[in-house]
């Protein structure tokens, strides 16, 4: 009876070892979670999960709620058990009364969708979400460009007015205000393949009027100075754009960080790159990657020979904007920083 009680024990306890080692709940994971304003999805699945981009492998649709995977402050997060398995699950017919007592009562909350919760904080991304794009050799020879400001003025900043030469539709009216940067070009082919040209966003300006392919312009935001030759790219809305969900790529890949912005020359949390892969690659927004530190070589001094050292994990990153061929990222998690050349792979 001893051993049968041993035996069992020993079971139960190789059996929560188990679960302990493969669940990606953390060990002092709470059982629930009260959404509130200023939470992000990243830091509510951090709370939860070893590895935060698992969220949709473990989530578990309410059938009862619309739209289940936006999640709006005053919900409540909560992990539970469904066939022996946990999962997370959201509520919201639940309220907490003014005392911090949960109450249980019937709710229905009408809500914008930009109400719901980001991945990340907005204010990290929100520059890069209109002020930076992708364009092709092909989209610079086509856009307006800037000619110069008033009293023949090279420069112009907000308030200004100036002018700018091309094609403007009579329905445009807003334009954003790009700088032809570097072009990426993948050369592991045997034909070089252009990926595309970083835009860099240096403002805005309002068309005041037009005169054959003459318009006269007033700066409405200035990043840096606006000069001639700059290029205009009709604006657009990409609030939608914050309102995604972390998750790993589902089939194996392989990018590399070819540039980063803000001209600075290592990559920590929150610094934004730019990635070798895109939608044809089949990136996603809301995938995280693995960042790598591209192994050294070294001498062994011993035999004389050069070695390859080992690449080291350096951090997470995560894609929030897609193009054909390249992709933006941001760092959520770095353990040592990055640099233009390292390697991301599935985390």
């Amino acid at each position: 009876m001893k051993k049968m009680i041993f035996a069992i024990l020993a079971l139960s306890a190789a059996s929560v070892f188990s679960w302990a080692e493969s669940s990606p709940f953390k060990s002092n994971s709470p059982s629930e979670y009260v959404v509130v304003e200023g939470d992000t999805l990243w830091g509510i699945s951090d709370t939860f999960l070893d590895a935060p981009w698992m969220w949709p492998e473990i989530w578990h649709a309410n059938p009862e709620i619309d739209n289940p995977h936006l999640i709006f402050p005053g919900d409540v997060v909560r992990m539970v058990y469904i066939d022996g398995q946990p999962r997370l699950t959201v509520d919201r017919t639940v309220r907490l009364a003014p005392s911090g007592d949960a109450k249980l009562e019937p709710t229905i909350r009408v809500l914008p969708i930009e109400a719901a919760i980001p991945a990340i904080s907005l204010d990290k991304i929100a520059s890069y979400l209109s002020r930076s794009t992708i364009v092709m050799p092909e989209d610079v020879e086509a856009a307006p460009y800037i000619v110069g400001g008033s009293e023949k003025r090279l420069v112009m900043g907000i308030g200004d007015t100036g002018y700018a030469r091309g094609d403007f539709p009579s329905d445009i009216h807003n334009f954003s205000v790009f700088r032809e940067g570097e072009s990426f070009i993948d050369e592991s082919g045997e034909d070089e393949d252009l990926l595309g040209v970083h835009a860099v966003g240096v403002g805005a300006v309002a068309i005041d009027k037009v005169q054959g392919d003459i318009a006269r312009l007033r700066v409405t935001r200035s990043d840096k100075e606006l000069r001639a030759g700059d290029i205009l790219l009709p604006s657009k809305e990409r609030s939608v754009d914050s309102i995604f969900y972390p998750s790993a790529p589902d089939f194996p890949i392989e990018a590399e960080m070819i540039a980063v912005e803000g001209g600075v020359s290592q990559i920590g949390t929150l610094d934004v790159a730019i990635v070798n892969k895109g939608r044809r690659d089949g990136v996603q927004v809301g995938n995280v990657f693995e960042g790598f530190v591209r192994g050294e070589q070294i001498a062994d001094h011993v035999t004389g020979e050069s070695i390859q050292l080992m690449d080291e994990s350096a951090g997470l990153v995560m894609v929030f904007r897609t193009f054909e061929k390249l992709s933006f990222v941001i760092v959520v998690e770095s353990t040592r920083p990055m640099a233009v050349g390292d390697i991301l792979r599935n985390p």
